[in-house]
């Protein structure tokens, strides 16, 4: 009984390493970052790609010192990353990087300008998809490429919606500006009183692979489903650019 329990013990403790210090498992409630992640989709995120901090701990305690991160650097332009809500700390979102400390970062009639300058934008064409709610909606894909090259899709279903024309923001030094992909409907940096800029400590890690996918219809715990639930082609897909 003592063996049993001691195995129990030092399994718990391995686990809580890993997810501590190396991989920790997400899933997708919303579709913000259509069509990069879908609802549904369950990824593994790297808790050493930009150091740690106390978010990279269980429950946020407060053991690594002061603000900041201990053995990394920041996120780079494009990463997909998961992150603390600064607004809402017990709250994690996952959304794309787009602007770095120092930045001024805007959007007019849809477009995103980084410094003044107009993020390349290219049309891909219509498409449609289910909310979480399961209602279709219509939007334009189009093809986005940030200054260092990295490109993506996103969704527009117009340029002049509630955020798709901004104020210039200014990202203080030691945080990071964040937006979904799917622009009309995502929740990011854009409203200040409800995410904001997000600060470096704030960071969980960056999205990797997924790891599995079920559609809108298909709970996890429904396993005789899996057959026609599973999104067979999405598993073992690396994320981002």
């Amino acid at each position: 009984m003592k063996e049993t329990v001691k195995t129990i013990v030092y399994a718990g403790l391995i686990a809580l390493g890993i997810r501590s210090f190396l991989f920790e498992p997400f899933t997708i409630p919303s579709g913000s970052m259509l069509q990069t992640l879908l609802i549904g989709d369950f990824l593994f995120v790297s808790k050493y790609s930009y150091g740690y901090s106390r978010y990279s701990l269980p429950f946020g305690l407060p053991i690594l010192p002061g603000p900041g991160r201990l053995f990394g650097e920041g996120p780079e332009r494009g990463d997909v990353a998961v992150f603390k809500n600064p607004v809402a700390p017990k709250i994690d979102f996952v959304k794309r990087v787009v602007g770095l400390p120092g930045d001024t970062v805007q959007v007019r009639s849809g477009r995103l300008f980084i410094n003044g300058t107009p993020v390349a934008r290219g049309r891909l064409g219509r498409a449609s998809y289910r909310d979480k709610y399961g209602i279709v909606k219509q939007a334009i894909s189009y093809r986005e490429t940030l200054p260092n090259g990295r490109s993506y899709e996103i969704l527009e279903e117009s340029d002049s919606g509630p955020a798709d024309n901004t104020p210039v923001f200014k990202v203080p030094d030691g945080h990071y500006f964040a937006m979904g992909d799917n622009r009309d409907n995502s929740t990011d940096s854009r409203f200040l009183n409800h995410v904001g800029y997000i600060p470096a400590e704030n960071f969980v890690g960056r999205a990797e692979i997924l790891f599995f996918s079920l559609d809108h219809d298909t709970s996890f715990w429904e396993f005789w489903r899996y057959p026609s639930g599973v999104r067979w082609e999405r598993i073992f897909d690396a994320i981002g650019p």
